[in-house]
């Protein structure tokens, strides 16, 4: 496993954050970091999210930072340019998969089925990204479709919470779940960062509470 996606198991939690305004970056990088999680994923579902992204990197450079939302090589190309340490895409683009890998930048697709982790596999991934997993079935779902992968790891990301967590990170191929309940964008657009911060320490005391595999 690449060692930033090592650092990543070793949180538990990826919080999946959506910003729209670039001056809020800093306030949340600090609240995460200040709050025990000092990783974020920064989707590309906004127009704010590339100069988030370079302000983040430049002003915390020791935060696990990646992009998520990735749909195409150039989107790839751009949040490594700012700063990435990871991609995350919602589904399966063999072109930014292999775009990645020969820039040597973890990347986490999406997959939901079989086919998909089949596909995952000739690519030569060891992680990938279980989405979105509440809707699809959650843990369960997770538990039959990994069965057969037994070389495959998953971040079960899509509808979870704080409740979900013993079910995903018990299992012991779940290396982090992905969430966006401690940053959600009513928090950040009113500059509730304390809420964040708050947040961010009662997810890392729930997984430290936790018996992880």
């Amino acid at each position: 496993m690449h060692a930033t996606l090592m650092k990543i198991q070793t949180l538990g939690i990826v919080p999946v954050v959506v910003i729209d305004k670039a001056d809020d970056a800093e306030p949340l990088a600090e609240a995460l970091m200040e709050g025990g999680l000092p990783c974020a994923e920064i989707t590309f579902r906004t127009a704010a999210a590339k100069e988030a992204m370079t302000r983040i990197a430049k002003k915390m450079p020791s935060m696990l930072m990646g992009a998520g939302t990735v749909l195409n090589v150039e989107q790839a190309k751009t949040a490594m340019d700012c700063g990435a340490t990871f991609i995350v895409s919602p589904g399966l683009n063999k072109s930014v998969v292999e775009y990645c890998i020969a820039k040597d930048i973890p990347v986490v697709p999406g997959v939901l089925t079989p086919t998909e982790i089949g596909l995952a596999i000739d690519l030569n991934l060891e992680v990938v990204k279980f989405f979105p997993a509440e809707p699809s079935g959650g843990a369960e779902y997770l538990k039959a479709l990994a069965a057969p992968f037994t070389g495959m790891q998953f971040i079960p990301t899509g509808g979870i919470n704080k409740d979900h967590l013993q079910a995903y990170l018990g299992l012991r191929y779940v290396v982090a779940c992905g969430g966006s309940w401690m940053v959600k964008s009513d928090l950040i657009k009113t500059g509730r960062f304390a809420d964040i911060k708050r947040l961010s320490r009662e997810a890392m005391e729930t997984v430290r509470s936790m018996k992880r595999q």
